[in-house]
């Protein structure tokens, strides 16, 4: 029988070598995605024979992650579908993309029924387009860039222990600006926020600041997904400044363009069925959407 664990810091390197042998853009498998939103999901893992099972909970229910990496799958879908019958959970597995349906498929024909998340496919970009903002599609991000460059005495600064305290402050700011319009998200969010910050360096996150005369009013925080995509995990700025958010938006894939010179995507991760969020992540124009399924056993 498997044996889930808590997340735990010590997790960290294990789960970063599934990770980057699975090499997915996908935002659901990064270990700090794991890690800073546990509160929200309650996410517990397990290694087995170079795959990751993941169990979570996901609105108030028990199921599953596709078991990334290496290796048979069949052992590692076997392991989770004893395990659900033990408990006696319904089986099904979350966060599947189009090359995991594929993979099951193979493995299994037939014995599955895919249904499509729309609210959690991830948004993904082209940094070269995100670094100068060409083009005729994104030619109002640029004017708000300039106009922002020309307004201000600004700087761009990687984000630093000695930062985060201010980022803080920006947050709780930010947080009580858009209570109103967001649901109870804003504070599971919140909290991931905090606990990313509370183990930035052993994470191995990074990230960028916006200043305007060493004031912060933005910030963004991220790791990369896989060898050619950055995830950005959260971005925030003073959205009453004009320019702001794509001015985070552009600083942060160029600084990371510099550091990484394979890096062709990135990941600014999903929607959670804000209209206006997903107003605002097509405004800037993705590649493409990942599209995220739910695949359930056909007799249960």
């Amino acid at each position: 029988m498997v044996q889930f664990k808590t997340v735990t810091l010590r997790d960290k390197a294990w789960v970063d070598e599934i990770v980057m042998a699975e090499n997915s853009p996908s935002a659901d498998y990064n270990f700090g995605n794991i890690y800073i939103w546990d509160k929200h999901y309650r996410q517990l893992i397990c290694p087995l024979g170079g795959r990751m099972l993941t169990k979570l909970r996901y609105e108030g229910k028990p199921t599953f992650v596709f078991p990334i990496g290496t290796g048979p799958l069949r052992p590692a879908i076997q392991a989770l579908r004893e395990f659900a019958a033990f408990k006696g959970y319904p089986f099904c597995l979350r966060g599947l993309t189009e090359k995991h349906i594929q993979q099951l498929e193979e493995e299994y024909p037939g014995c599955f029924e895919y249904t499509e998340d729309v609210d959690c496919a991830d948004y993904i970009y082209r940094a070269d387009r995100l670094s100068t903002y060409s083009g005729k599609a994104l030619h109002g991000k640029k004017n708000h860039c300039n106009r922002f460059e020309v307004e201000n005495d600004w700087d761009f600064v990687p984000l630093t222990r000695e930062l985060i305290p201010g980022c803080l402050d920006m947050l709780d700011l930010w947080s009580e600006e858009n209570a109103g319009r967001l649901d109870e998200s804003i504070a599971y969010e919140h909290d991931a926020i905090i606990r990313a910050f509370a183990a930035f360096e052993q994470l191995g996150l990074e990230g960028g600041v916006l200043r305007i005369s060493g004031r912060i009013v933005g910030f963004t925080v991220g790791e990369l997904a896989c060898r050619d995509t950055f995830n950005v995990h959260f971005e925030k700025a003073e959205a009453d400044i004009n320019g702001a958010y794509p001015m985070v938006c552009r600083e942060l894939t160029r600084m990371l363009m510099a550091k990484y010179p394979d890096l062709v995507y990135v990941n600014r991760e999903d929607d959670m069925g804000f209209e206006s969020l997903r107003r605002s992540k097509l405004s800037y124009k993705p590649e493409y959407l990942l599209r995220k399924y739910t695949a359930r056993w056909k007799d249960e």
